[in-house]
């Protein structure tokens, strides 16, 4: 699935829906080149679940919790990595990257390609592409999970159009 996305408030309310679709679980690579919008797209995730304040990109921390009331009660858990200054990826397991990993939370990964051979079979990759207007993003689902948010995307975004 390609969508466009003209300009920075179109890719925060797409990372907005993305986020009412994955239900605070799962794997997500997010990939492309600098300033393709990686974290633009995380911060519309974000809002998705209540976060209200600034997001930056975890490259020197490599990771930045987000712990986030649920309206039902609970907790969000979402994990936002930032994998590009990752020098070896047996790095994640020294701050705990199986725990933030966990199947009760959302991790969603920039530079994925950094933590290869540590990291899981994402459910869903986004690769981000710099277009002549905004940005185009190319999600592929990895997993039956994946497949389901694709679905229903496609079925929100039919019915919106």
């Amino acid at each position: 699935m390609r969508i466009l996305l003209s300009d920075e408030n179109a890719q925060v309310a797409f990372g907005t829906q993305l986020g009412n679709i994955l239900a605070g679980r799962g794997l997500v690579f997010l990939e492309g080149e600098l300033g393709a919008g990686k974290t633009t797209l995380t911060r519309g995730v974000l809002r998705a679940y209540g976060h209200q304040g600034a997001v930056k990109s975890p490259t020197y921390t490599l990771v930045e919790p987000y712990v986030l009331p649920r309206a039902e009660g609970g907790e969000w858990h979402i994990n936002h990595f930032d994998l590009y200054r990752l020098a070896d990826p047996e790095e994640l397991e020294f701050i705990g990257g199986r725990d933030l990993l966990a199947a009760d939370s959302l991790a969603l990964i920039e530079w994925p390609s950094c933590g290869q051979g540590f990291l899981p079979t994402p459910d869903l990759r986004i690769t981000l592409f710099v277009a002549d207007e905004g940005r185009e993003a190319e999600l592929t689902a990895l997993t039956p999970r994946g497949e389901g948010w694709l679905a229903t995307l496609a079925e929100r975004r039919t019915s919106q159009a």
